[in-house]
């Protein structure tokens, strides 16, 4: 009578189990686009990041020589209204001898706009309305997703004079990867995105802001441009909005002369913010420049 207690126990336990891994295959998954794209760590912020618990793998390769150590960009701001900020000491030189950028001629009050697109959240369309009405043209940085799924929104970006920039096929951190990975994941974005519009893309931006000598070296050997930036917030955590007047007074109270601005799409703040933020900087002396002068500024020419 125990052994037969003891199989029918068994018994009960693994039909259990069975009916416990069925419910798990049966829920409904989130939409794998939106799910590896939600979080976004841009660089290292001087603000923002308190409550992002960020695996640790994230900040460190393994591999600690300066030439593939993983490197998170990152700025001191200027702490008021036309300030330039400062990057890490050696950086820009280092940025320099690979024909990357992250600030422009900081001789003329020039600001250039950029905006990440892991994933459609349904505001870039307003963006590009705005962009349109006030004749400012922007980089576009796409991942693989978003170039499979966004036909109709990169279409109207290359037709009103914008420029699709290469945010990777999988926005994984580059300096974790190996040579050929890394290139799988930026000329194979680069090719679909032959494939479809006929243009090569010539600015990238690396997932995360991680970079490290080694990937700058062979991205600048395949002819990119890697684009950094000199301003930035916390503005992609879609359920930590803080309405337009922060996105505002977060980016106005930052503006300086050759500013690469980094705003990501999927904010609503961003979104409704941005015709106001391009009124006051031009009515504060600020003028939006061509953004395909980046490329010349990073080869070392003066547009």
């Amino acid at each position: 009578m125990k052994k037969l207690n003891q199989n029918i126990l068994l018994l009960i336990i693994v039909v259990l189990a069975v009916l416990a891994f069925s419910l798990f295959l049966s829920r409904e998954l989130p939409n794998i686009s939106t799910w590896s794209y939600t979080l976004e760590l841009t660089g290292t912020l001087t603000e923002g990041n308190e409550n992002v618990d960020i695996d640790p793998e994230y900040f460190a390769s393994g591999i600690n020589d300066s030439y593939t150590g993983l490197r998170s960009w990152g700025i001191r701001r200027g702490g008021k209204p036309g300030a330039i900020p400062k990057a890490d000491p050696g950086t820009p030189e280092l940025l320099t001898k690979y024909n990357s950028i992250y600030i422009a001629d900081t001789e003329k009050p020039k600001i250039y706009l950029t905006f990440d697109e892991g994933y459609e959240n349904g505001y870039t369309p307003k963006i590009l309305d705005v962009l349109y009405e006030n004749k400012v043209n922007a980089i576009f940085f796409v991942t693989g997703p978003y170039l499979e799924k966004e036909d109709e929104l990169i279409r109207r970006m290359i037709d009103e004079g914008h420029v699709v920039g290469n945010h990777t096929v999988n926005h994984k951190s580059l300096p974790l990867l190996d040579e050929k990975s890394l290139e799988e994941e930026v000329v194979g974005l680069d090719r679909k995105f032959y494939q479809k519009y006929g243009k090569n893309m010539v600015f990238l931006r690396p997932p995360k802001g991680e970079y490290s000598e080694k990937t700058l070296e062979i991205t600048s050997r395949l002819g990119y441009v890697n684009v950094f930036w000199s301003f930035a917030y916390d503005d992609w955590a879609v359920n930590r909005q803080r309405g337009w007047e922060y996105a505002f007074e977060k980016v106005t109270q930052n503006l300086h002369n050759g500013a690469i601005i980094l705003l990501h799409a999927v904010s609503k703040d961003n979104a409704e913010a941005l015709d106001r933020i391009i009124h006051h900087a031009r009515e504060n002396g600020y003028e939006f420049g061509d953004v395909n002068e980046l490329e010349e500024l990073a080869r070392g020419g003066r547009p």
